[in-house]
C-alpha cells in the first residue's frame, strides 16, 4: 500500500507549481482558483464577521503553505488531508519516520504563527 502513496505522492508533486501559484492568489487577492470565488466581496452583499475572519484566515493559511518547504508541505497535506500515519507518510516519502515528525512539527508552528493560533490546542475557540 505503501508504494501507491508514494505515487500519488510524486503526483502531487508535480502539480507543486499550480499548488503554490494557487495558495499565493488566494493570498493575495482572497480567490480560492482551486475551490470557487468563495472570498470574492460583492458590493450588493453585506458579509459578516465570522466570513471576514475566515476569509483573512484562509488568505494567511494559504500563503503558510505557499511559503513552506516542499516536504514540510508534503507532510502536513499527508497527514492533515490523507490522515496517513506517521509510518504511512514515512513510507511514502521514503524518509525516517522522525523526519516525519520533525517536518510536521516545523509545518505546524509555521502555519500556527502565520495565522496567528495561540501554541495550546486547549486555548482554540471553536464555532
Amino acid at each position: 500500500m505503501a508504494w501507491l502513496y508514494g505515487i500519488a505522492t510524486n503526483l502531487l508533486r508535480r502539480h507543486r507549481r499550480d499548488e503554490v501559484r494557487a495558495y499565493r492568489a488566494l493570498a493575495k487577492v482572497g480567490v480560492d482558483p482551486l475551490g470557487g470565488a468563495t472570498g470574492v466581496v460583492d458590493a450588493h452583499d453585506t458579509r459578516s464577521a465570522e466570513r471576514v475572519d475566515a476569509t483573512r484566515t484562509g488568505r494567511r493559511l494559504a500563503g503558510a503553505l505557499a511559503a513552506l518547504p516542499r516536504r514540510q508541505r508534503d507532510v502536513l497535506l499527508l497527514y492533515a488531508i490523507a490522515e496517513l500515519s506517521y509510518a504511512e507518510i514515512a513510507a511514502a516519502l521514503g524518509i525516517p519516520i522522525g523526519s516525519v515528525r520533525s517536518a510536521l512539527s516545523r509545518a505546524r508552528a509555521s502555519v500556527r504563527a502565520a495565522i496567528d493560533l495561540p501554541s495550546d490546542p486547549d486555548s482554540w475557540s471553536t464555532p
